[in-house]
């Protein structure tokens, strides 16, 4: 990635500046985690079982913890690290329940977590190509970020993404990794592919209609599959889309009141339980009125 400045139509390029210690990293992650992650920081250097995590967090909307590792050396394994946190929370859950409410002078309760959706996610200024093959897997819990800083106090921060024909972590022969069976068999990475299992033709060429269409809106909107629907992203849901064998639920991220819908086709669900964000649900089964979903989407961007 180059980055420069304009001045009087000239570009000049903008120098990384390379962080000195892992702890910088961390610090600029911890104090916007909110900002970059959407997550709310429980504690820095959680210490458990003679463990040292970097980053405890928790994920408000999908419930569950998060643990961030930040490094700086490339000399790692990824894949090793982060499913040895993955076990290591599924088999002490109770501490960090016990952490959360001591920090967040809170009430959670075991049952108030899904522990299906726990995450590992390391961050650092550049991953090996071996680092980012070996974490490819479309359903392991661990995520790769880079964060790069330049002059101008610019700094840019990139998820690494997986390919779309990343395998399943179910591949590997789980009789030789323990760890990895445990894994396995409790936390649940959800796919699209996921929400559309089972759906009819007709279905899932309605999602892709209005997935396509919402991806048009901007360049930077992200795909995110949840538990309960798949969430459309631009540092924050603008939609969440709940796919049904009948057409599917919309949920536009917009507060009571401050949508503006002249014809009166979105419901409003901000006095009742729904599984989306936002307090606006929109229906539908067509594309009749694609274009007019999207000027109601559009305003949550």
């Amino acid at each position: 990635m180059h980055l420069f400045t304009q001045h009087k139509n000239q570009l000049t390029s903008l120098k990384e500046k390379p962080f000195k210690l892992e702890k910088e990293i961390q610090m600029l992650f911890e104090a916007n985690v909110a900002t970059i992650l959407n997550l709310k920081l429980i504690k820095s250097e959680f210490t458990i079982k003679s463990n040292r995590i970097d980053t405890l967090a928790f994920d408000e909307e999908s419930k569950a913890f998060v643990i961030i590792e930040y490094k700086r050396s490339q000399s790692y394994s990824v894949v090793d690290q982060g499913i040895s946190y993955l076990n290591l929370m599924l088999e002490y859950k109770a501490d960090f329940i016990i952490e959360y409410n001591e920090t967040q002078k809170g009430n959670l309760k075991r049952t108030d977590v899904d522990w299906s959706q726990t995450k590992v996610i390391f961050v650092s200024p550049s991953f090996t190509d071996f680092q980012k093959t070996a974490s490819n897997f479309k359903d392991l819990a661990i995520e790769l970020w880079e964060i790069k800083q330049f002059e101008n106090d610019v700094v840019v921060i990139n998820p690494i993404k997986k390919s779309k024909s990343a395998p399943s972590i179910k591949q590997i022969n789980q009789s030789e990794n323990s760890e990895i069976s445990k894994v396995v068999k409790e936390i649940k990475v959800y796919t699209e592919e996921g929400h559309l299992e089972g759906k009819s033709d007709a279905i899932i060429e309605l999602y892709e209609a209005y997935k396509n269409a919402i991806m048009n809106m901007a360049p930077d909107i992200d795909i995110e599959p949840k538990k309960l629907y798949i969430a459309f992203k631009k540092n924050k849901n603008i939609a969440d889309v709940v796919v049904s064998k009948n057409g599917l639920k919309i949920f536009i991220n917009s507060k009571k009141g401050k949508l503006d819908d002249p014809k009166n086709i979105a419901r409003d669900v901000s006095e009742i339980g729904h599984w989306g964000n936002g307090d606006y649900e929109v229906t539908t089964s067509n594309t009749d009125n694609l274009e007019y979903i999207m000027s109601l989407i559009k305003q949550a961007i």
